[in-house]
């Protein structure tokens, strides 16, 4: 007791317990923090709210002047090839196939043997026709004769009028014999030679439908029941057959006038596979009415196909010009974004700004695309880079061009 009351009057402190001694230094490192905060505060006030920010530069896209080149209207469908000439082979006599003169497939050219009938039942029928008119001309020799010598005998008085007319008569009726032995001579030889049949033109044969060995049927004129034996068409040239709506038909014939020289029936087709429209043709025909059911009316170009490579069947997209060349100016198609309905194109200024500018297009041309309306020749249209542009933002622009490719089979207008 005397000992507490000694330590409070002398103001000694009694020693800390372990747990205060830790409070207090948490405390103190508490404090330090708050000072070091204030302190960074302090600085970032005085330094940091001074300091400038970080320039970022303008994207770096590619501009240039839209391309000028000459371009025509044109109206685009799609086609059919057919053959400019499809034969049934049939056989104008009857008798037993005997030879087949081709494989299947084959290319053959016009006069070409391609099937061989038995022939001698038609080699009879000409020996029997030809008997016939060595008889017919020996009585008409012998009815000459005996014409002459009544025609002597009436100027010497020695015979009558009347025998002369009778030998007149039989001397006609001789050389109508005569005729008519001929005509059954050319008959038989007709049908000995049709047992031999050739090709007709140039083309491409099918397949055999009549093997080696059966009895074919035939007839002159076809009206009896005959067999078919093979088709064939021809290649070259080839129609290419294609449909008009009604509406392109319309502008067709508005503007079909202006045009002049072999533009006015030029076509150019791209086939099945092709990698562009590298073929050329002539349009020669537009049927001469429009089909009710479809809106559309028929028309055709002959193609050439001295390869041989277009086959009747087979599908090709076809242009066929309505104008003559007019100045046109075209851009990439990348270049030219779409804004729902609408078509852009970011349009540089003299300040490097870009602009947004709404243009109406047309279709593919050379990989580029025809602007119809909304650009000057003198524009600098962004043609790289485009991602990068915001409207009315400034750019860093460097100058570019703009090439005319080979024409692409997907070139089409947008809808």
């Amino acid at each position: 007791m005397e000992n507490q009351i000694d330590q409070a009057g002398t103001g000694i402190d009694a020693p800390e317990t372990p747990a205060k001694s830790s409070s207090v230094r948490w405390i103190g490192k508490g404090v330090a923090g708050l000072v070091i905060a204030a302190a960074a505060a302090a600085a970032f006030h005085l330094h940091g709210s001074d300091a400038a920010p970080i320039a970022v530069p303008p994207p770096s896209v590619t501009t240039s002047a839209p391309l000028q080149r000459d371009i025509e209207d044109r109206l685009g469908s799609l086609g059919q090839f057919s053959a400019v000439n499809r034969v049934e082979l049939r056989a104008q006599v009857g008798g037993t196939l005997t030879q087949i003169h081709f494989r299947d497939g084959d290319i053959v050219h016009q006069g070409d043997l391609l099937f061989e009938i038995d022939p001698e039942p038609y080699q009879i029928k000409l020996s029997e026709a030809t008997a016939e008119l060595g008889a017919a001309n020996a009585r008409l020799t012998l009815a000459t004769r005996e014409l002459a010598r009544a025609q002597e005998l009436q100027r010497a008085e020695a015979g009558t009028a009347q025998n002369v007319d009778q030998r007149v008569a039989e001397q006609r009726a001789a050389q109508a014999a005569v005729d008519r032995a001929n005509a059954l001579v050319r008959d038989a030889r007709f049908d000995l030679d049709r047992c031999k049949i050739a090709a007709p033109f140039t083309g491409r044969i099918g397949t055999h439908l009549v093997s080696v060995g059966n009895l074919v049927s035939g007839s002159r004129a076809g009206s009896a029941p005959t067999t078919l034996l093979a088709t064939i068409v021809s290649l070259d040239p080839i129609y290419l057959d294609f449909d008009i709506s009604e509406n392109d038909y319309a502008a067709f014939q508005r503007s079909r006038a202006s045009l002049q020289g072999p533009l006015a029936d030029a076509v150019s087709i791209s086939p099945t596979g092709d990698s562009g429209f590298t073929r050329t043709g002539k349009f020669d025909f537009i049927d001469n009415a429009l089909d009710r059911s479809s809106g559309t009316i028929h028309a055709r170009a002959t193609i050439p196909n001295r390869d041989l490579s277009l086959t009747p069947g087979g599908f090709a997209r076809v242009r066929l010009a309505t104008t003559a060349p007019q100045p046109a100016l075209l851009v990439p198609d990348a270049a030219v974004l779409d804004d729902q309905t609408d078509h852009m194109v970011y349009v540089v200024g003299a300040d490097d700004v870009a602009t947004p500018r709404k243009v109406q297009i047309g279709d593919l041309r050379g990989g580029l695309r025809v602007i119809r309306s909304g650009l000057s020749p003198n524009d600098r249209v962004v043609i790289d880079g485009i991602p990068s542009v915001r409207p009315g933002s400034k750019i860093a622009p460097r100058a570019g061009s703009i090439q005319f490719s080979t024409e692409q089979v997907a070139e089409g207008a947008r809808s």
